[in-house]
């Protein structure tokens, strides 16, 4: 049982995670852009460089940044799930060869 419960526990913290950390690295990224837009002078190169992100989550989201960004990070959860999954699989037949 405590195999089991260690499994789920870092199952869920893997997808927790996972999901997380494409919301802070894109939202850490245009919250520094934005800062960065009230220096004066700089707004258009900021606007240039902020709006090929907003697209390319709209992209995903069907129009909406925010839902591309929701659909990016719950992929991400996905993937981080899986993998942790077959890590687990791979050290319980390791565990078990030798």
């Amino acid at each position: 049982m405590t195999i089991f419960s260690n499994f789920l526990r870092s199952l869920v913290l893997t997808t927790i995670f996972s999901f997380i950390a494409p919301v802070f690295l894109v939202g850490g990224i245009l919250l520094v852009l934005s800062l960065f837009g009230y220096i004066p002078g700089l707004q258009g190169i900021i606007s240039d460089l902020s709006m090929p992100i907003l697209h390319f989550l709209a992209t995903f989201g069907s129009g909406s940044s925010l839902n591309g960004l929701l659909i990016i990070s719950l992929t991400c959860g996905f993937v981080g799930a899986l993998f942790d999954v077959y890590a687990h699989y791979r050290h319980q037949i390791l565990r078990t060869d030798s």
